[in-house]
């Protein structure tokens, strides 16, 4: 079980934003992540910055932590400029960066870009748009000359020159819950990322958040045995979604518990958001520390 941490890109880099990603480094934290959106729920009023130019700074101020996106979505995104700037990070980190990437929601990010009387895709233009933007992403980041035409996509004798530190590519986190999405990650993901079953955030209770993320798991594997895909992805849990809440936070005692309901379940990584105080993420800071050194330390063998 490896233990990780996400920071929201609310800080200015000058005014503590530099010391949020070396203390993460420092506390042992396996990596550390930001969101990629061009803001995000309660947060839409307040600072929020841009996640690759954030993911670059704190590159350039750690050595050792993984650093990635939880997640980037094609919302606003396209795979030509999002390889470019990847394959940029990639090199600037040494060959530490993780690309978390989903379908993307129904929320601020897939609105901003839309003209006149355009309207927000639906979920199931979402998913299309999500298919062929991993399959046109992958081969951008594991070839010299791509040229493409998608439906949604295309590339025309696009160059990316040298290609990834990482080897083919960087690695994909993919998230999912659905069929279409499952196939994704079991073909292309090095990593699948879960928060959960969302319908349960409000209504439903830990037992029933472990026994849905317990079928996610299996579905996850049944998708990798279709596939003949012969190894089974990393599994993460990006947490603060669950029935749950912060109660992980609350004590050292209490994340460990947390974290063994799950591995129990399969998952290998915990994803833990930096404390923000005021905020739906507010939680103790020192405890916070605590759970990120003494409990890491007492879920590693999970």
């Amino acid at each position: 079980m490896r233990v990780s941490t996400v920071i929201l890109p609310v800080h200015r880099w000058a005014d503590g934003g530099r010391e949020l990603w070396q203390r993460a480094e420092e506390l042992g934290f396996h990596a550390a992540y930001t969101y990629d959106h061009l803001s995000w729920r309660s947060f839409r009023d307040g600072p929020w910055f841009g996640a690759v130019p954030t993911l670059t700074a704190a590159a350039a101020a750690t050595s050792r932590l993984r650093l990635g996106t939880l997640v980037t979505s094609p919302n606003f995104r396209h795979p030509v400029t999002l390889a470019k700037e990847l394959i940029s990070l990639d090199d600037i980190s040494g060959g530490r960066v993780t690309l978390g990437i989903g379908a993307g929601g129904s929320g601020f990010d897939a609105t901003a870009l839309l003209r006149g009387a355009e309207e927000a895709w639906t979920p199931r233009e979402r998913a299309d748009r999500f298919g062929e933007f991993v399959e046109l992403l992958d081969r951008l980041l594991t070839h010299d000359v791509v040229s493409y035409e998608g439906e949604h996509y295309s590339a025309r004798e696009v160059r990316n020159i040298p290609g990834c530190v990482q080897r083919p590519r960087l690695p994909f986190a993919v998230a999912a819950t659905g069929p279409r999405g499952m196939r994704l990650a079991a073909r292309y993901g090095q990593a699948w990322v879960t928060t959960g079953d969302p319908k349960l955030f409000e209504t439903g209770t830990p037992a029933d958040s472990l026994a849905a993320i317990g079928r996610q798991v299996e579905r996850l594997g049944k998708a990798c045995a279709d596939a003949g895909r012969a190894d089974e992805p990393d599994k993460i849990l990006l947490t603060g979604f669950t029935p749950d809440g912060t109660r992980p936070l609350s004590s050292v005692d209490a994340f460990v518990d947390f974290a063994g309901e799950h591995a129990r379940l399969g998952i290998d990584e915990i994803v833990l958001h930096w404390p923000i105080a005021g905020s739906v993420f507010e939680a103790d800071p020192a405890v916070f520390e605590k759970i990120a050194t003494e409990g890491a330390e007492r879920v590693a063998d999970l």
